[in-house]
């Protein structure tokens, strides 16, 4: 009863995960697929009708994310070097030393993000008549 139950588990779970089938006509594969990206990147303002300096923005803003989250990662790593130390001397300097790179680092980015969104706010508002950027932080 037991095996019984256990190979029925087993079985019938994936059943669960299956697609269930439509009985009706969709759009094709490939509309589908255009269909997606343009949803996945309306949030993004990465629309067909997107203009050039809104998307430069968005790459520039996504790059300097990316960056930023990597700086973050060296100081929590340095952190981490600097508690197991366990007072050995030169793990303490080396760890010091990633901190103050990575806070250095990490106000050079967000610098870099300010000047990067007056530019393009700038690019905008004169190529449109006015406004500023519209890209998302």
């Amino acid at each position: 009863m037991k095996a019984a139950l256990q190979r029925a588990i087993l079985f019938g779970t994936p059943l669960f995960f299956l697609p269930r089938a439509a009985l009706a006509q969709g759009k094709s594969f490939v509309d589908r697929i255009r269909s997606g990206v343009n949803t996945a990147g309306a949030p993004a303002g990465l629309t067909q009708s997107a203009p050039l300096e809104v998307l430069i923005g968005n790459l520039i803003n996504a790059a300097l994310g990316f960056v930023g989250v990597v700086l973050l990662g060296v100081l929590l790593y340095a952190g981490f070097l600097w508690m197991t130390a366990g007072g050995n001397v030169d793990q303490v300097k080396k760890a010091k030393a990633m901190i103050t790179n990575s806070v250095v680092g990490l106000v050079i980015v967000a610098a870099s993000f300010a000047i990067a969104n007056f530019v393009l706010g700038a690019i905008t508002g004169a190529t449109t008549g006015g406004g500023g950027a519209q890209t998302s932080p």
